[in-house]
């Protein structure tokens, strides 16, 4: 019980947070925005460390990843498979919006009048949308927080020179991997204020918008919970029913159980990785796939956060787009979707870069990214059973494919 709680402190701290904040923001209305400067404050600590933290985690991800041989022997199967579940997520959750969008009986009037939108950007044709969306044309124009992606794109091809550079990189190698650490390490210490910058923001934010923003998150975390529990009972026992039919499944269900409770519990996918490649091989799957699909999907693979970036780009383009850009853009939410997934498990501890990716790629104001962290940080404990249990599903998927079983 006192690792539990000891594991929830921070997560409870947060909530309360915001809890207060919320309250805070009803009982006084705009005289709230008196806490503002705070929120302001930590959402600008956040936006530092954002670039440089994706500068370098990406980098150093993408060449310690070629410099592991065993995962080279497997990568094109694991990706299909990561690539196959999370899509399969992402649709999911897509059409589950369309049944039933929870942001809908916002009141958008106040939204537009109080909160900071869309950034000035002229009518592109498609072709430079996304010449504009993956490219900059100016060196300095990367270290933007408004130009995250086409930072990851040349993150991951300096990674990868270096890993090719062999020891005339090596030198490079050791600076993007203690720069990773340092970075880590100073966002750790930022994140202790998250609790009251978050709640200054959300007491801000309500006192503007009024109450029913509340119901919004309400209704988000609901329906998260019911896609949560379809896709954790439903999608992955069609998965290992499909790599080895009724003996895997019972072996799958026998042996999760365990693994499902200690991500509830520590609400961190790294943290079950040793109970995930146990609970594994427990299953069927040969150890060296075990060890390597588990810790290379807990950093890559993560359906619970591709479902959840659904439901931030439907926020944004339900209050301050259209809901028929939401519905009339499938193939693009659905990519925009599966890389926050792969942001959010690229860079661990990184903060709101998941979020400020949405707002740049769809072209609202980065101010709104504390909006969707409030998301984030709600459904955080159910989305992490996802991430974590799919990634076990993930290398019994693995281990049929390749034929190779213990």
């Amino acid at each position: 019980m006192t690792s539990i709680l000891r594991n929830y402190a921070f997560t409870g701290c947060l909530v309360l947070g915001i809890l207060a904040g919320g309250i805070f923001g009803i009982a006084f209305g705009e005289s709230a925005s008196i806490v503002k400067p705070v929120g302001d404050a930590f959402l600008n600590l956040m936006f530092v460390m954002v670039v440089p933290l994706v500068f370098f985690s990406i980098s150093s991800a993408v060449y310690n990843m070629k410099q592991m041989n065993m995962i080279g022997k497997v990568l094109p199967l694991i990706v299909l498979v990561f690539v196959v579940m999370a899509v399969i997520a992402a649709i999911f959750a897509y059409l589950s919006v369309l049944v039933y969008n929870p942001f809908e009986g916002i009141d958008k009037a106040m939204f537009l009048k109080n909160l900071p939108l869309q950034s000035e950007t002229p009518h592109l044709s498609a072709g430079e949308l996304l010449v504009r969306t993956f490219t900059v044309p100016d060196f300095l124009l990367l270290f933007s927080k408004s130009n995250l992606l086409p930072l990851i794109l040349f993150s991951a091809f300096l990674g990868l020179a270096t890993a090719y550079s062999g020891k005339t990189g090596a030198t490079v190698a050791e600076l993007l991997n203690s720069g990773t650490a340092v970075l880590l390490r100073m966002m750790t210490v930022i994140m202790y204020a998250a609790p009251i910058g978050l709640g200054c923001y959300f007491a801000d934010t309500v006192g503007k918008v009024g109450g029913q923003i509340v119901n919004g998150y309400l209704n988000a975390f609901g329906l998260y919970l019911f896609l949560a529990a379809i896709y954790y009972f439903g999608f992955n026992s069609i998965f290992v029913w499909l790599s080895g039919g009724k003996a895997v499944f019972k072996a799958f269900w026998r042996n999760i159980i365990t693994p499902s409770l200690t991500a509830i519990a520590t609400s961190s996918s790294s943290a079950c990785i040793p109970i995930n490649i146990e609970a594994a091989q427990k299953t069927g799957v040969p150890p060296e796939i075990a060890e390597t699909v588990i810790p290379l999907g807990t950093n890559l693979h993560k359906d619970g956060s591709v479902m959840g970036g659904i439901l931030k780009i439907v926020f944004l383009l339900t209050i301050f787009g259209s809901e028929a850009g939401f519905s009339g853009n499938f193939f693009f939410v659905i990519g925009v979707a599966l890389l926050v997934g792969a942001v959010m498990g690229a860079i661990p501890s990184g903060g709101m870069t998941g979020e400020l990716l949405i707002c740049s790629v769809f072209g609202f104001s980065p101010q709104l990214a504390g909006t969707l962290m409030i998301i984030s940080t709600i459904i955080d404990i159910p989305a992490t059973l996802i991430n974590s249990t799919g990634n076990v599903a993930g290398a019994v998927l693995v281990a049929q494919l390749s034929n190779r079983k213990k």
